[in-house]
């Protein structure tokens, strides 16, 4: 078994937000990486890394064209930009948490 890599060494993301609606596209340095991050980049990997912000469901999006996948989280953002008290109530850096998922290596 091989030695579990940062999905951060192979992947980029970007984060969006919609009230309390947290949406996270991921995008593979490398196109060749694309099956390997289908494969592995799971939303029950995803529900793990986000357990301690309890997202009531978790959607995966594959988008081959762009070579990405787009996960959607509810109920992740603690109400939205006009109730949170968070400091990121937006939500963009936890496109970082996502990227530090430990992944089996491509």
């Amino acid at each position: 078994m091989s030695t579990p890599i940062l999905l951060a060494d192979y992947a980029h993301a970007r984060a969006g937000d919609k009230g309390n609606t947290l949406s996270i596209a991921v995008f593979p340095f490398d196109d060749d990486h694309y099956a390997w991050l289908c494969r592995e980049l799971t939303t029950e990997r995803v529900r793990a890394q986000f357990a301690h912000r309890n997202p009531s469901t978790i959607q995966r999006y594959e988008v081959p064209g762009l070579k990405a996948l787009n996960f959607v989280l509810e109920d992740t953002l603690e109400g939205g930009v006009n109730r949170s008290a968070g400091l990121d109530r937006h939500g963009k850096s936890l496109s970082y948490l996502l990227l530090a998922i430990e992944l089996p290596k491509p």
